[in-house]
């Protein structure tokens, strides 16, 4: 917490003032030592990478894009520009701007809640935009918004490549604490125990499907309030989740209450509707074998809600694979895809409707595939996508994100594909294609 200090009135001769002083410089010095915890000066102002005390992962504008309102992530420092922040002295505190897109770091909706998304904004100098460093040691600092007085922080502390961003109330966890290199600069000194082999290279091709470890019948939906981790097992539906076609309001074979956490799980055939999912929730390594009417449907939640698909993958899906009904956003990262309807697809006559964010990140899809995200363009749906390899689409068929006018009642209607500025957000740089 930061801590003015106080004027102190001379009331008397030389030996009181000095009393005074040496006082107050001790006071002074305390407070710094306590709220800082270093002597550190914040950096001067100029252009930083800030990479993040927990996973060594800088902090970036996804996909260089130049979108207000693109949340914020962590990724492997390259020193590109979507990776480079000019620090600009504001007040009491700094601006963050993105050199890639001139745009400042802010809290979305200029809230003061924990947990609310950090994105890029047109900057405006508002309190939201404004940032305040308290020093950790060296050049490492906490980065607090001027306006809730919570840090900049990764989201559950993950140290995975392209983990959003967020503000959360301050303390010592070193996700919180950020270490600020001047843009250009490189470490003087090499690293200690410098690796004997060359690194690895990202891999180029789908990961291999998993071989299941033993199978089991699930006749009932499994409700899952905590962590449900599968061990790799087969879980297949029987009785009344016997169904494997596509009829609408089949029970689901597993319901993730809100913060629930569903790992290490293969979903054979028949798998009746997948997975429901009210609120936020958490799908780390589940592999759907044989996609029943979706894979998993997302309902409930607010604007600030999350839901992160991270890993896994599925196929033999005749329409959607994942179905965003709810309020918030859906994160889809590493994983992939075959024979498919959608990858993902918001909710096109839900009986109410509202904006829904998807984010596509890391995504290996192989044809036949209609097209990797649809959105309504009409409520205000966006769809972030970046690093997706197609396969076997010589032809060039598969949409990338198909446009929907929206409805409360009837069919939505298609009214276009491809990348814009507003809602469907990436360049033809962040898609290969392997034919």
């Amino acid at each position: 917490m930061r801590t003015d200090n106080q004027h102190v009135r001379r009331r008397g001769g030389r030996a009181a003032a000095t009393f005074v002083a040496v006082v107050s410089l001790l006071a002074a010095g305390l407070t710094a030592l306590f709220a800082t915890g270093s002597a550190s000066a914040a950096p001067a102002a100029g252009s930083y990478r800030l990479a993040n005390a927990a996973s060594g992962l800088c902090l970036g504008v996804p996909g260089s894009s130049a979108s207000a309102g693109t949340q914020l992530a962590q990724s492997a420092c390259n020193g590109a520009a979507n990776q480079t922040w000019k620090l600009t002295a504001s007040g009491s505190g700094y601006t963050l701007a993105a050199a890639n897109s001139a745009k400042c770091a802010g809290v979305r909706d200029a809230s003061t809640s924990a947990g609310k998304a950090v994105e890029q904004q047109n900057c405006s100098g508002a309190a939201t935009q404004v940032w305040t460093l308290t020093a950790v040691s060296g050049n490492t600092y906490r980065v607090v918004n001027s306006n809730g007085g919570k840090c900049l922080n990764v989201k559950d502390s993950s140290s995975a490549s392209g983990a959003l961003i967020q503000q959360n109330s301050c303390d010592s966890v070193s996700s919180k604490s950020w270490t600020f290199t001047a843009s250009g600069t490189v470490p003087t000194d090499p690293p200690t125990d410098p690796p004997t082999d060359p690194p690895t290279d990202p891999p180029t091709d789908r990961p291999s499907w998993p071989s299941a470890n033993g199978s089991q019948a699930v006749s009932s939906t499994i409700e899952v309030s905590g962590t449900y981790d599968g061990g790799m097992k087969r879980l297949y539906g029987s009785g009344d989740l016997g169904s494997g076609g596509q009829d609408e309001d089949q029970p689901p074979m597993i319901k993730l209450a809100d913060g629930a956490t569903l790992q290490n799980v293969i979903l054979g055939a028949p798998a009746a509707d997948g997975v429901h999912c009210a609120g936020t929730c958490t799908i780390k390594n589940v592999w759907w074998e044989d996609v029943g009417e979706d894979a998993a449907t997302f309902r409930g939640g607010s604007s600030s809600t999350v839901r992160t698909i991270d890993g896994g993958g599925a196929r033999l899906a005749e329409d959607k694979v994942f179905q965003h009904n709810g309020v918030g956003t859906l994160v889809v990262k590493n994983f992939q895809v075959d024979d498919f309807g959608k990858l993902v697809r918001s909710c096109g006559n839900c009986s109410t409707q509202n904006a829904r964010h998807i984010q596509l990140q890391n995504i290996w899809a192989t044809a036949p595939g209609t097209s990797l995200v649809g959105i309504n363009t009409n409520y205000g749906d966006t769809a972030r996508i970046s690093d997706v390899t197609i396969y076997e689409d010589g032809d060039r068929d598969m949409k990338i994100c198909t446009k929907y006018r929206g409805t409360t009642s009837g069919e939505p209607s298609e009214i276009g594909s491809g990348a814009d500025s507003t809602n469907c957000i990436y360049s033809s740089s962040e898609i290969s294609y392997v034919d």
